[in-house]
């Protein structure tokens, strides 16, 4: 899917709060901050077992997670830092949640499988950009079919279910998430390794 390659075609969703968010006045870092503290939330409602409060704190962190970037750039207040920290802050709500998530519901081998593949899986744009070159990690945003957004999405669709009390929960999504995580890192492992 890689909703993270469609990200201009999908500006019409995310730029409404984003706006309210500018004529309101409020600084990008703070809504970053607001990203950290619903992301936070979100893990502690999933570790209590309590999967729709979980699902929508994410939702709300994700919706503040893709406006401070959109602020920043309305304001004219973009920088390094807050660049620095809204990343720092999305892998932190990363691990925080895919931990809680799987530590109230899977085991702990396939918690820390899923937090290495994770983590594994976002520091490799970085390192390419580093290590290699500022043009390969921009088209490592189109490579890999499951990243950030996916996970998303799919802990709040299993969240729910969850909560519902089918017979297909957290779980079963958990392994899913662990499984597609797994394939697309894979996928952009291999295109980093052929095209450099």
């Amino acid at each position: 899917m890689n909703l993270t390659s469609k990200k201009e075609s999908l500006r019409r969703f995310y730029s409404p709060p984003a706006k309210l968010f500018f004529n309101l006045g409020i600084h990008p870092n703070l809504i970053t901050l607001l990203s950290l503290l619903f992301g936070l939330l979100s893990a502690w409602f999933f570790y209590s077992q309590r999967p729709l409060l979980g699902s929508f704190c994410l939702f709300i962190c994700g919706i503040f997670d893709l406006s401070d970037g959109e602020v920043a750039r309305l304001s004219c207040k973009t920088s390094g830092f807050g660049a620095v920290f809204d990343w720092s802050v999305d892998k932190t709500v990363d691990i925080f949640v895919l931990g809680s998530i799987g530590l109230a519901y899977s085991s702990a081998f396939v918690t820390l499988s899923m937090i290495a593949i994770s983590t594994l899986h976002s520091f490799l744009k970085p390192l390419a950009y580093l290590e290699v070159s500022p043009e390969l990690k921009d088209r490592l945003e189109s490579v890999g079919f499951f990243g950030r957004p996916e996970t998303h999405i799919f802990i709040i669709l299993f969240g729910a279910l969850e909560d519902l009390g089918l017979s297909i929960g957290l779980s079963e999504g958990y392994f899913l998430i662990l499984l597609l995580s797994f394939l697309s890192f894979s996928e952009r492992f291999f295109y980093l390794y052929k095209h450099s």
